[in-house]
Protein backbone atom coordinates (compact mmCIF):
# COMPACT_ATOMS: atom_id res chain seq x y z
CA UNK A 1 0.00 0.00 0.00
CA UNK A 2 1.36 3.27 -1.00
CA UNK A 3 1.32 6.01 1.91
CA UNK A 4 2.19 9.82 1.99
CA UNK A 5 5.12 10.56 3.74
CA UNK A 6 7.12 14.42 4.57
CA UNK A 7 10.64 15.25 2.82
CA UNK A 8 10.42 18.41 4.65
CA UNK A 9 7.24 20.24 4.48
CA UNK A 10 6.32 18.54 0.77
CA UNK A 11 3.55 15.73 1.19
CA UNK A 12 5.08 12.96 -1.21
CA UNK A 13 3.25 10.04 -1.85
CA UNK A 14 1.28 8.62 -5.67
CA UNK A 15 -1.13 11.28 -4.00
CA UNK A 16 0.94 13.43 -3.14
CA UNK A 17 2.34 17.10 -3.87
CA UNK A 18 4.24 17.92 -7.40
CA UNK A 19 7.76 18.55 -6.63
CA UNK A 20 11.17 18.79 -8.20
CA UNK A 21 14.76 17.24 -6.52
CA UNK A 22 17.50 19.43 -8.07
CA UNK A 23 20.92 20.65 -7.57
CA UNK A 24 24.68 19.84 -8.75
CA UNK A 25 25.86 16.44 -9.46
CA UNK A 26 28.44 17.05 -7.00
CA UNK A 27 29.47 19.28 -4.44
CA UNK A 28 32.06 21.46 -5.86
CA UNK A 29 32.35 23.95 -3.10
CA UNK A 30 30.19 25.05 -0.55
CA UNK A 31 29.79 28.64 -2.76
CA UNK A 32 28.17 26.88 -5.53
CA UNK A 33 26.03 24.95 -3.65
CA UNK A 34 24.71 27.76 -1.75
CA UNK A 35 24.11 29.40 -5.22
CA UNK A 36 22.29 26.40 -6.86
CA UNK A 37 20.02 26.62 -3.27
CA UNK A 38 19.04 29.87 -3.04
CA UNK A 39 17.89 29.89 -7.15
CA UNK A 40 15.65 26.88 -5.89
CA UNK A 41 14.19 28.68 -2.67
CA UNK A 42 13.48 31.54 -5.45
CA UNK A 43 11.80 29.23 -7.64
CA UNK A 44 9.87 27.47 -4.61
CA UNK A 45 8.58 31.21 -3.62
CA UNK A 46 7.90 31.83 -7.64
CA UNK A 47 5.84 28.48 -8.51
CA UNK A 48 4.74 27.34 -5.42
CA UNK A 49 6.17 23.96 -6.20
CA UNK A 50 8.09 22.60 -3.46
CA UNK A 51 11.83 21.88 -3.61
CA UNK A 52 14.51 19.48 -2.26
CA UNK A 53 18.22 20.14 -2.55
CA UNK A 54 19.90 17.55 -4.11
CA UNK A 55 24.41 17.24 -3.92
CA UNK A 56 26.33 14.19 -3.60
CA UNK A 57 29.34 14.37 -1.46
CA UNK A 58 30.63 11.79 -3.44
CA UNK A 59 30.33 10.45 -6.92
CA UNK A 60 31.83 6.49 -6.44
CA UNK A 61 30.80 5.57 -9.71
CA UNK A 62 32.46 7.84 -12.50
CA UNK A 63 33.71 6.98 -15.48
CA UNK A 64 37.16 7.65 -14.70
CA UNK A 65 40.12 7.46 -12.03
CA UNK A 66 40.78 10.72 -13.11
CA UNK A 67 37.28 12.06 -12.63
CA UNK A 68 36.21 14.93 -9.48
CA UNK A 69 34.21 13.12 -7.11
CA UNK A 70 33.44 15.23 -4.02
CA UNK A 71 34.84 16.74 -1.00
CA UNK A 72 33.99 13.35 1.04
CA UNK A 73 31.53 12.33 3.63
CA UNK A 74 32.80 14.64 6.45
CA UNK A 75 33.55 17.74 4.55
CA UNK A 76 30.29 17.19 2.59
CA UNK A 77 28.13 16.48 5.11
CA UNK A 78 29.27 19.63 6.72
CA UNK A 79 28.23 21.47 3.52
CA UNK A 80 25.23 20.00 3.34
CA UNK A 81 24.09 20.88 6.79
CA UNK A 82 24.90 24.63 6.06
CA UNK A 83 22.83 24.51 3.09
CA UNK A 84 19.62 23.00 4.61
CA UNK A 85 20.54 25.66 8.18
CA UNK A 86 20.78 28.75 5.81
CA UNK A 87 18.14 28.07 2.95
CA UNK A 88 15.70 25.91 4.79
CA UNK A 89 15.49 23.64 2.46
CA UNK A 90 15.37 19.86 2.54
CA UNK A 91 18.25 18.06 1.43
CA UNK A 92 18.77 14.86 -0.61
CA UNK A 93 22.26 12.94 -1.40
CA UNK A 94 23.54 9.66 -2.99
CA UNK A 95 24.43 6.81 -0.45
CA UNK A 96 27.12 4.65 -2.11
CA UNK A 97 28.51 2.38 0.83
CA UNK A 98 26.18 0.87 3.89
CA UNK A 99 29.16 2.03 6.32
CA UNK A 100 28.26 5.82 5.14
CA UNK A 101 24.27 5.54 5.82
CA UNK A 102 23.85 5.78 9.69
CA UNK A 103 26.11 9.38 9.36
CA UNK A 104 24.39 10.07 6.31
CA UNK A 105 20.47 10.07 8.10
CA UNK A 106 21.71 12.66 10.34
CA UNK A 107 21.91 15.24 8.43
CA UNK A 108 20.16 15.14 5.17
CA UNK A 109 16.30 14.43 4.66
CA UNK A 110 16.23 11.99 2.25
CA UNK A 111 18.54 9.53 0.55
CA UNK A 112 19.70 8.39 -2.99
CA UNK A 113 20.47 4.58 -3.76
CA UNK A 114 22.71 5.25 -7.72
CA UNK A 115 21.15 3.44 -10.35
CA UNK A 116 24.27 0.97 -10.23
CA UNK A 117 23.76 0.02 -6.99
CA UNK A 118 19.66 -0.91 -6.44
CA UNK A 119 20.24 -4.04 -6.11
CA UNK A 120 23.09 -4.17 -3.13
CA UNK A 121 20.74 -5.89 -0.14
CA UNK A 122 23.15 -4.21 2.42
CA UNK A 123 23.19 -0.70 1.21
CA UNK A 124 19.06 -0.36 0.68
CA UNK A 125 18.94 -2.21 4.03
CA UNK A 126 21.94 0.31 5.93
CA UNK A 127 19.27 2.96 4.25
CA UNK A 128 15.99 1.80 5.35
CA UNK A 129 17.53 1.31 9.06
CA UNK A 130 18.21 5.12 9.17
CA UNK A 131 14.11 5.61 9.12
CA UNK A 132 14.76 8.72 6.02
CA UNK A 133 13.05 8.61 2.75
CA UNK A 134 14.61 6.44 0.03
CA UNK A 135 15.21 7.43 -3.21
CA UNK A 136 15.93 4.11 -5.17
CA UNK A 137 17.00 4.75 -8.84
CA UNK A 138 16.06 2.01 -11.26
CA UNK A 139 19.12 0.27 -12.44
CA UNK A 140 19.66 1.14 -16.13
CA UNK A 141 20.21 -2.99 -16.74
CA UNK A 142 16.53 -4.05 -15.25
CA UNK A 143 12.98 -3.97 -15.50
CA UNK A 144 10.56 -1.95 -13.50
CA UNK A 145 8.86 -4.66 -12.40
CA UNK A 146 12.12 -5.66 -10.77
CA UNK A 147 11.98 -2.75 -8.29
CA UNK A 148 9.93 -4.26 -6.54
CA UNK A 149 12.80 -6.71 -5.08
CA UNK A 150 14.41 -3.24 -4.08
CA UNK A 151 11.56 -1.69 -2.28
CA UNK A 152 11.23 -5.20 -0.47
CA UNK A 153 14.83 -4.57 0.55
CA UNK A 154 14.30 -1.40 2.35
CA UNK A 155 11.06 -2.68 3.77
CA UNK A 156 11.85 -5.51 5.30
CA UNK A 157 13.46 -2.30 7.42
CA UNK A 158 10.17 -1.27 8.62
CA UNK A 159 10.79 1.66 6.34
CA UNK A 160 7.77 2.75 3.68
CA UNK A 161 8.84 5.92 2.82
CA UNK A 162 10.34 4.74 -0.73
CA UNK A 163 9.81 6.87 -4.02
CA UNK A 164 11.34 5.31 -7.26
CA UNK A 165 13.15 6.80 -9.92
CA UNK A 166 13.08 6.19 -13.96
CA UNK A 167 16.54 7.38 -15.97
CA UNK A 168 16.84 5.20 -19.09
CA UNK A 169 17.50 2.00 -19.68
CA UNK A 170 20.31 0.70 -22.39
CA UNK A 171 20.43 0.75 -25.42
CA UNK A 172 23.43 -0.46 -26.81
CA UNK A 173 26.87 1.26 -25.97
CA UNK A 174 26.65 4.59 -24.51
CA UNK A 175 22.47 5.25 -25.24
CA UNK A 176 19.84 5.47 -22.79
CA UNK A 177 16.28 5.40 -23.44
CA UNK A 178 13.73 6.44 -21.81
CA UNK A 179 10.23 3.90 -21.69
CA UNK A 180 7.57 5.91 -20.37
CA UNK A 181 5.34 3.12 -19.33
CA UNK A 182 7.87 2.44 -16.59
CA UNK A 183 6.25 5.38 -14.80
CA UNK A 184 2.72 4.00 -14.29
CA UNK A 185 4.32 0.05 -13.99
CA UNK A 186 7.11 0.94 -11.03
CA UNK A 187 3.36 2.94 -9.45
CA UNK A 188 1.54 -0.17 -9.64
CA UNK A 189 4.33 -1.67 -6.66
CA UNK A 190 2.77 1.47 -4.67
CA UNK A 191 5.68 3.97 -5.01
CA UNK A 192 5.78 7.42 -6.22
CA UNK A 193 8.45 7.70 -9.31
CA UNK A 194 10.06 10.54 -9.70
CA UNK A 195 11.69 11.03 -13.34
CA UNK A 196 15.37 11.56 -14.09
CA UNK A 197 15.36 14.28 -16.29
CA UNK A 198 19.11 15.43 -17.09
CA UNK A 199 20.57 12.04 -16.71
CA UNK A 200 18.26 10.40 -18.89
CA UNK A 201 19.70 12.56 -21.61
CA UNK A 202 22.93 11.30 -20.38
CA UNK A 203 24.91 8.94 -22.83
CA UNK A 204 27.45 7.07 -20.85
CA UNK A 205 30.56 6.55 -21.19
CA UNK A 206 30.47 8.80 -24.57
CA UNK A 207 33.22 10.66 -24.53
CA UNK A 208 35.46 7.91 -23.92
CA UNK A 209 36.96 9.09 -20.43
CA UNK A 210 33.51 10.46 -19.72
CA UNK A 211 29.71 10.35 -20.05
CA UNK A 212 28.35 12.81 -23.15
CA UNK A 213 24.70 14.30 -23.04
CA UNK A 214 22.33 15.90 -25.28
CA UNK A 215 20.53 18.19 -22.67
CA UNK A 216 18.41 19.86 -25.33
CA UNK A 217 16.29 16.69 -24.69
CA UNK A 218 15.53 17.84 -21.42
CA UNK A 219 12.43 19.64 -22.06
CA UNK A 220 10.51 16.71 -24.22
CA UNK A 221 11.66 13.73 -21.95
CA UNK A 222 10.54 15.95 -18.77
CA UNK A 223 6.97 17.15 -20.40
CA UNK A 224 6.84 13.26 -21.99
CA UNK A 225 7.20 11.69 -18.26
CA UNK A 226 4.95 14.05 -16.43
CA UNK A 227 2.23 13.30 -19.07
CA UNK A 228 2.99 9.75 -18.34
CA UNK A 229 2.07 10.39 -14.58
CA UNK A 230 5.47 10.99 -12.75
CA UNK A 231 5.22 12.23 -9.38
CA UNK A 232 8.33 14.45 -9.25
CA UNK A 233 11.16 15.71 -11.50
CA UNK A 234 15.15 15.38 -10.71
CA UNK A 235 17.04 16.98 -12.18
CA UNK A 236 20.93 18.26 -12.30
CA UNK A 237 21.52 22.09 -12.41
CA UNK A 238 24.22 24.47 -12.90
CA UNK A 239 25.19 27.75 -13.02
CA UNK A 240 27.50 27.20 -15.92
CA UNK A 241 27.18 23.76 -17.27
CA UNK A 242 30.11 24.05 -18.87
CA UNK A 243 32.62 24.11 -15.92
CA UNK A 244 30.69 21.54 -14.09
CA UNK A 245 32.80 19.39 -12.74
CA UNK A 246 30.87 16.44 -13.10
CA UNK A 247 27.63 15.73 -15.82
CA UNK A 248 28.63 18.67 -17.48
CA UNK A 249 27.77 17.50 -20.62
CA UNK A 250 23.93 16.83 -19.60
CA UNK A 251 23.51 19.38 -17.12
CA UNK A 252 20.74 22.08 -16.88
CA UNK A 253 21.66 25.69 -17.03
CA UNK A 254 19.56 27.84 -13.79
CA UNK A 255 18.54 29.80 -16.51
CA UNK A 256 16.20 26.95 -17.89
CA UNK A 257 14.86 25.86 -15.17
CA UNK A 258 11.97 27.86 -14.07
CA UNK A 259 9.79 27.40 -17.74
CA UNK A 260 10.64 23.91 -17.79
CA UNK A 261 8.93 23.29 -14.14
CA UNK A 262 6.09 25.68 -14.44
CA UNK A 263 5.46 23.69 -17.84
CA UNK A 264 5.48 20.17 -16.18
CA UNK A 265 3.55 21.22 -13.46
CA UNK A 266 0.66 22.81 -15.58
CA UNK A 267 0.86 18.84 -17.63
CA UNK A 268 0.73 17.36 -14.49
CA UNK A 269 -2.48 19.09 -13.37
CA UNK A 270 -4.36 18.28 -16.48
CA UNK A 271 -3.16 14.31 -15.71
CA UNK A 272 -4.58 14.49 -11.97
CA UNK A 273 -7.60 16.56 -13.01
CA UNK A 274 -10.00 13.66 -11.97
CA UNK A 275 -8.64 14.51 -8.51
CA UNK A 276 -10.99 17.57 -8.67
CA UNK A 277 -14.49 17.17 -8.02
CA UNK A 278 -16.48 17.78 -11.18
CA UNK A 279 -19.06 20.56 -11.31
CA UNK A 280 -22.26 20.42 -10.81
Amino acid sequence: MSQTFKIGTIDVGLGGDFFVIAGPCVIESEAVCLEVAEFLVKLQKATGIGCVFKGSFDKANRTSIDSFRGPGLEKGLAILDGIRTKTGLPILTDVHEPNQAAAVGQVVDAMQIPAFLCRQTDLLVACGNTGKPVNIKKGQFISPEEMKNCINKVRSTGNEKILLCERGTFFGYNRLVNDMTCIPAMQKLGCPVVFDVTHSTQRPGGLGNASGGAPELAGVLAKSAVAAGANALFMEIHPDPSKALCDAACMLPLSQVQKLVETCKKIHDIVNIDNVSPRT
